[in-house]
C-alpha cells in the first residue's frame, strides 16, 4: 500500500530544510526505555503514538500532520515535527530514530557516523507482516504489552469486517492517485480479498502497483470502483476520472464509492479503518444488487 508513496518521499527528503524543532536535551539516563524517539516514517508515526508514552515521543515526520495523508493529524499536530533531515535529527538527540526502507540513505548514513540507534522498517506487503511491524515497534519503544493489545485490536476488526460465510465476492478496484491501483503482492489486495472482493487490478494483469490501463477497466469494469478522497467532502478522484468520454459509457457499470486517501499507503492500525471502509462498500454494492434483481 505504501510502496510509491515512500519512493516519493525518499526523493524529496534531502531538498527539504526545517526549521520546526529546536535542539533537545541532553540525552537521558538510560532506564530501560528509548526516552527520545524520534520516527521519520508516517506508517511508523501511526504505531509510535499507540504504543509509546507521549513523553518518549521526540519528533514524528511532518506528514502525520496532512489531512489527506495521515489518518493522525490532529494527535500529531500536538507533537514536535521533523522535516526529516539529519540536522533536525541530531539537534534533537534521540536515543532511537525509526526509519522506512525509502527514507534518505545519506541521512541514514550520518545518523550511522554518529552512532545514533536506528531502526530501519521494510514495507510490509501482508498483514501477518504488518501485524509483526507493530509488535517490534512497540518492543522497542519498550511496551511489548501495547503492541499485543494493538494487534488483538486490529484482528478484531478485520473479523468483524470479514463477509458472512456464502457471500458473493465482489469485483473491486481501489483507484490511487496518478491512475495506479494494488494488484497482487500487496498489503491492499490481501486487505480486499479478507473483506470479500475480487480484486479486478489482478485481472487486468498488474503485478504490485501499476497504471491502471483504462482500455481494460472499460473493456471489463469491475463492480464497484473505490477512489481517494483527499479531505471529507471533497470530490473523488473517481468522479473526475468518470469524465473521461471511454470510461463515461461503462458509468453504469459500476459502483463508485469513496475510499479516503489517508488509507491507502499504511498497514498497522490504519488496517482496522481500512477495513471498514471497504466492508461498507462491499455491503452497498450487494446491497444494490439485490435491489436491482427485485426491481
Amino acid at each position: 500500500m505504501l510502496d510509491r508513496r515512500m519512493m516519493v518521499m525518499g526523493g524529496g527528503l534531502a531538498m527539504t530544510v526545517g526549521c520546526s524543532v529546536a535542539p533537545g536535551p541532553p540525552a537521558p539516563v538510560s532506564t530501560g526505555r528509548p526516552q527520545r524517539i524520534v520516527s521519520l516514517n508516517p506508517c511508523l508515526d501511526v504505531i509510535l503514538v499507540r504504543v509509546a508514552d507521549r513523553a518518549q515521543i521526540a519528533a514524528l515526520s511532518h506528514y502525520a500532520r496532512q489531512d489527506y495523508g495521515s489518518t493522525i493529524a490532529d494527535i500529531a499536530r500536538t507533537l514536535p515535527f521533523t522535516h526529516e533531515t539529519a540536522e533536525e535529527v541530531i539537534a534533537l538527540r534521540p536515543d532511537l530514530v525509526m526509519t522506512g526502507r525509502f527514507s534518505s540513505l545519506a541521512m541514514r548514513n550520518a545518523l550511522d557516523r554518529l552512532t545514533i540507534p536506528t531502526a530501519l522498517f521494510d514495507v510490509p506487503e501482508t498483514v501477518a507482516a504488518s501485524l509483526e511491524q507493530v509488535q517490534e515497534v512497540a518492543r522497542l519503544v519498550g511496551h511489548p504489552e501495547r503492541g499485543e493489545a494493538l494487534v488483538a485490536e486490529i484482528q478484531a476488526a478485520l473479523a468483524a469486517a470479514a463477509p458472512a460465510s456464502g457471500t458473493r465476492p465482489v469485483s473491486a478496484l481501489v483507484f490511487m492517485p496518478g491512475g495506479f491501483a494494488s494488484g497482487p503482492g500487496t498489503l491492499m489486495d490481501e486487505m480486499m480479498t479478507r473483506i470479500g472482493l475480487t480484486n479486478a487490478a489482478s485481472r487486468y494483469g498488474l503485478q504490485r502497483t501499476m497504471n491502471v490501463p483504462l482500455e481494460m477497466v472499460v473493456a471489463d469494469p469491475p463492480d464497484i470502483l473505490l477512489s481517494g478522497e483527499a479531505y471529507p467532502g471533497a470530490p473523488s478522484r473517481a468522479e473526475r476520472v468518470m469524465q473521461h468520454p471511454a470510461l463515461a459509457r461503462v458509468a453504469g457499470d459500476m459502483q463508485r464509492a469513496v475510499f479516503p486517501e489517508r488509507l491507502l499507503f499504511c498497514g498497522g492500525p490504519v488496517l482496522i479503518q481500512t477495513a471498514a471502509a471497504l466492508s461498507r462498500a462491499r455491503d452497498a454494492a450487494l446491497a444494490n444488487q439485490v435491489g436491482a434483481r427485485q426491481a
